[in-house]
């Protein structure tokens, strides 16, 4: 009796002992294929390498450093499984040349300002900023809830492309002059580097307009080639030294109230990823928007002063009468530009109509807490 037991306990051990053997030999397989059976889901699933190229120079605070910061997050987020190497401008292809290399599929993504692609798409103007048209709050509302961002995907879905918003500069400042403008006669002839629906309007006025690459404008400014240039806010204009090549530096940006930048996609590129990828670019893209304009928010203040107290820049006000002039051929120019292209005219029609919806509530909210503040703190 006990020998039979032993002989089925034995008989037991031996089964085992080979189950336990034929899930190593097949373990060992599955490894070798390149499959863990029962390891985690990560370790089968495919990884993927991007280039994204930029507009902007290397180490340009926030516009480049963010969206590298970016990068690795998408890196860290996904496990390794999607890595993107950022390339400033110039490194792999000339700021202005991003939007084709991305569009053709030679690389999958880029970083920039969507008015630079005027020439292909004149309804990208308002997707990055309108002159005296919403802050950054309202683009982004714009974007995420009154149908802006749907309107762009529209807008670049020809060009196998695929737009996030993924910054915002805030509220520019209103450029860097040689001399001073003080009547709109003082726009006439100037040669002004100015991109988007903003430069149209200088045109309108009598200027000359430029859309110089960002790397370039010091040296057009420095040597005369231009007469004047925007470029964003006190603490870009001052890392690209725009101070020591015009004396004037004036306020506010009423050419771009609230510029919103883009990482913009290959689609081909995007819709190869699984679907837990493509949420993770566009929901890190809403974090690279957020830091951005917050990093602006929280350094541009100390820039001023510095330009102010270290540098002696003079910073003017325009005119109220050149504010007023410039508003009356704004309204003309968007409405011009809108009825060259149908997809121009959708946009401006989308953007007008929220603006106006929005419109009284900020009157209610931030403009009447402004104006207290004017008079109480003489600010």
């Amino acid at each position: 009796m006990n020998r039979r037991k032993d002989e089925t306990s034995s008989k037991k051990g031996q089964k085992m002992d080979r189950r336990q053997a034929l899930k190593k030999v097949g373990i060992g397989a599955a490894a070798a294929t390149g499959v863990i059976v029962g390891a985690p889901a990560v370790h089968a699933k495919k990884r993927y390498r991007w280039k994204m190229v930029t507009a902007w120079g290397p180490n340009m605070p926030y516009l480049q450093t963010e969206t590298e910061a970016w990068a690795k997050m998408v890196d860290k987020l996904s496990d390794g499984r999607l890595k993107i190497k950022v390339y400033a401008a110039n490194e792999l292809v000339p700021a202005f040349g991003i939007f084709d290399a991305v569009s053709s599929g030679t690389y999958q993504a880029f970083h920039c300002t969507p008015y630079f692609w005027a020439g292909k798409i004149p309804a990208s103007q308002w997707f990055a900023c309108v002159p005296f048209g919403l802050n950054a709050q309202g683009m982004n509302a714009w974007h995420f809830h009154g149908g802006g961002l749907q309107l762009w995907e529209e807008a670049y879905k020809p060009f196998n492309l695929i737009p996030r918003v993924a910054g915002n500069c805030g509220c520019q400042m209103g450029g860097w002059f040689r001399r001073k403008i003080e009547t709109m006669d003082d726009y006439k002839g100037l040669k002004m580097r100015i991109p988007g629906l903003g430069g149209k309007v200088v045109a309108k006025a009598g200027g000359t307009v430029t859309l110089t690459a960002p790397p370039e404008i010091f040296t057009s400014l420095e040597r005369g080639v231009i007469d004047a240039a925007e470029f964003v806010n006190p603490l870009l204009d001052m890392k690209m030294g725009l101070y020591k090549a015009a004396p004037y530096y004036y306020y506010p940006g009423w050419h771009e109230p609230g510029s919103v930048s883009e990482a913009t996609f290959n689609a081909d590129a995007y819709n190869s990823l699984p679907k837990d990828l493509q949420a993770l670019l566009d929901y890190t893209t809403q974090t690279l928007n957020f830091r951005m304009l917050t990093g602006f928010e929280a350094d541009n203040s100390a820039a001023l002063r510095k330009l102010i107290d270290v540098y002696k820049v003079n910073v003017i006000a325009f005119p109220p009468n050149v504010l007023k002039g410039l508003k009356v051929l704004a309204d003309e120019v968007l409405e011009e530009e809108a009825a060259k292209d149908a997809m121009a005219k959708k946009t401006h029609e989308s953007f007008k109509k929220f603006r106006n919806e929005i419109g009284p509530w900020s009157v209610a909210s931030e403009k009447a807490f402004y104006d207290y503040l004017l008079r109480e703190y003489k600010v």
